[in-house]
C-alpha cells in the first residue's frame, strides 16, 4: 500500500502524536512549567501533556512534552537529492581497481576545523570498518593517509598534493553556529584557488550531511548516520571509472 498524505502518529495511524523536548534559561518552577506548554501551544500543538521537567542548574531547566498536529505531507511530491550508486562488494571494488584504473586509489581523510569527532571517520576508514564491513584501510587497491582529528584545511591540501590524492574524504559532527557549512565550504574555495578541484572527488559525512549539505557545499557527495564503508567504497570506485570515461 502507498501512502501519500503522512502524519505523525502514536497510538493509531494519523493521531498526530508528537515528542517535543527543549531547555529554558530559566530555574524550574510552576510557571517555567507553563511556559513550556503556551511555547508547544504557540507551535501549533494541541493536546498538550508536560511529562517530565528538570531542574538543569545554572538556571536552566529542561522539558518533555507530548502533543498532537494536524499538519500532513505528500511524501511523494518531495524531491531530494541523493547519492544514487549501485552496492559493490568488497572484491568487486578491489577488482576493479585493479583492472580498470590499473593503480591504487589514494584517498586522504581527516575531520577539519576543530571538530574532535572521529568515530564517524574511523568506521569509514579503518581496517575494523562498520556493520560487519571492513573500512578502507583493508582495502587491497586503496591507500588511505587518516589525518586525524582537528586538521585545518590547509593541511589537508598539502597531504593531497603531497600523496597524490584523488579522493578526500572529510567527516564533520559539530554544527554549531553552521560551523560544518563553513568548514565545508573553506575546504572546497581553497581547492578551486589551488586548482586542486577538478582532479579530486570530495566525500562529506556525519550525522548532519547529506547529498544536499554536500552540492550546497561544492561537494561531490555527502552520506549521513549509518552509512558503511561498502557504500562509500562503492560511490568512490564507480565515479572514478565514470571519471575515466569522460575523458
Amino acid at each position: 500500500m502507498t501512502i501519500n498524505e503522512v502524519r505523525p502518529y502514536g497510538d493509531r495511524l494519523n493521531d498526530g502524536a508528537v515528542q517535543l523536548s527543549f531547555s529554558l534559561p530559566v530555574p524550574l518552577s510552576a510557571r517555567s512549567k507553563e511556559a513550556a506548554k503556551l511555547i508547544a501551544t504557540r507551535m501549533g500543538l494541541a493536546n498538550i501533556r508536560l511529562v517530565h521537567a528538570q531542574d538543569m542548574g545554572n538556571s536552566f531547566s529542561f522539558y518533555i512534552l507530548y502533543g498532537t498536529t494536524a499538519i500532513s505531507v505528500d511524501v511523494q511530491a518531495i524531491h531530494v537529492p541523493e547519492v544514487e550508486t549501485p552496492l559493490l562488494d568488497f572484491w568487486e571494488i578491489n577488482e576493479l581497481i585493479e583492472r580498470e584504473l590499473k593503480k591504487k586509489v589514494v584517498v586522504v581523510a581527516a575531520t577539519i576545523g576543530t571538530d574532535a569527532h572521529t568515530v564517524g571517520l574511523d568506521a569509514i576508514i579503518s581496517a575494523k570498518g562498520f556493520g560487519g564491513e571492513s573500512g578502507l584501510e583493508r582495502y587491497p587497491q586503496v591507500k588511505v593517509y587518516n589525518l586525524g582529528a582537528q586538521v585545518p584545511p590547509e593541511v589537508v591540501i598539502d597531504s593531497c598534493k603531497k600523496n597524490k590524492a584523488e579522493v578526500v574524504l572529510v567527516s564533520q559532527v559539530v554544527t554549531q553556529r553552521n560551523s560544518h557549512l563553513l568548514n565545508l565550504s573553506y575546504l572546497s574555495e581553497l581547492l578551486e584557488a589551488e586548482k586542486l578541484r577538478e582532479r579530486l572527488i570530495l566525500i562529506c559525512g556525519g550525522p548532519y550531511i547529506n547529498a544536499q549539505v554536500a552540492f550546497e557545499t561544492g561537494f561531490d557527495a555527502g552520506f549521513g548516520p549509518g552509512t558503511t564503508p561498502l557504500q562509500v567504497a562503492s560511490y568512490i570506485v564507480q565515479e572514478l571509472l565514470r571519471r575515466k570515461s569522460k575523458k
